[in-house]
């Protein structure tokens, strides 16, 4: 059976030109085709992301989970850093409880705000690696926080089947370290939170490249994090590749992935096109190449 990877729908977010010019103006029309689209794209969930949402976060959040939920079934990531929207976010939902919460940190805050309120309503809480002193610098640290962060989170009343860990994926053009320390941290979650679920923002290590390239990163990283059994993405659900891939329709490039990984390297004379641009890839996510822009003409 082909590993496959649950995918989170992006695109419904603040910062997107179709979608933060419709929340905006409270017009529903852009949001509930995309919402539409995504789910015909195999988006298993639908990312509404609207931002910090400071001034009008509450109404924003309650506004746009109803009219998502009028056009599709579609369960619902609801994502900002407002924790008061989304408390009205959820409360507005038809099935409150099928709402995943993105995010819960350990920041008190958010924590105390969300962590009783997820457990009353009964829903899966996205657990993001962020600590009090900002991104963890390793993968103990960030499995220190996991633990701490967890805990917390079991204490209200949420189990760890109801948990999904993000341990933050930095962009590459932040170099290749703290990618590594992520999919270090990945291999440990079975063992420190049996049932916990992964998930990851997978866009994020190609922010900053330009755009024609971003799919390229963003393919191979979702490959080597299935080598960790990555639970979730959240992913641009416009790549086709991207979600085959996801779907568990590439078990061969899946598997080159994971052989370079393990330092079975095969002769860059022996590959395909494709498969030589995936070998290049992985050289750059795993930091034995050095990041540029021409990764690929090298």
């Amino acid at each position: 059976m082909a590993q496959t990877v649950i995918c989170i729908a992006e695109s419904i977010n603040i910062m997107g030109k179709r979608a933060g010019q419709a929340m905006k103006e409270r017009n529903p029309v852009p949001i509930q085709k995309m919402a539409k689209e995504e789910t015909a794209l195999g988006a298993d969930y639908l990312d509404l992301n609207i931002g910090p949402a400071k001034k009008d976060g509450p109404e924003l959040a309650s506004w746009i989970i109803k009219i998502v939920e009028e056009i599709v079934d579609t369960p619902i990531s609801l994502d900002t850093t407002n924790p008061e929207a989304i408390i009205a976010g959820v409360n507005a939902s038809k099935n409150p409880s099928k709402i995943l919460i993105n995010s819960v940190s350990i920041q008190p805050e958010r924590l105390e705000k969300l962590g009783p309120f997820a457990a009353e309503k009964g829903c899966e809480v996205v657990a993001l690696l962020w600590g009090l002193e900002g991104l963890p610098r390793d993968a103990n640290e960030r499995a220190a926080l996991a633990v701490d962060l967890i805990m917390r989170l079991n204490e209200y009343g949420i189990p760890n089947e109801k948990i999904w860990v993000d341990p933050i994926i930095t962009p590459i053009t932040l170099g290749a370290e703290q990618i590594k320390e992520s999919l270090l941290f990945l291999s440990m979650l079975e063992d420190i939170a049996p049932g916990a679920k992964s998930i990851v923002g997978l866009s994020n290590v190609s922010n900053g490249v330009s755009s024609r390239l971003r799919p390229y990163l963003n393919r191979v990283l979702l490959m080597m994090l299935m080598k960790y059994n990555i639970y979730s993405a959240i992913l641009d659900i416009y790549d086709k590749e991207l979600v085959e891939i996801a779907k568990g329709q590439h078990p061969n490039w899946v598997a080159l992935v994971h052989r370079i990984m393990d330092g079975d390297d095969p002769d860059p004379k022996s590959l395909t096109p494709k498969e030589l641009e995936i070998y290049k890839t992985v050289k750059v996510l795993t930091g034995q190449t050095i990041f540029s822009e021409s990764w690929l003409d090298l």
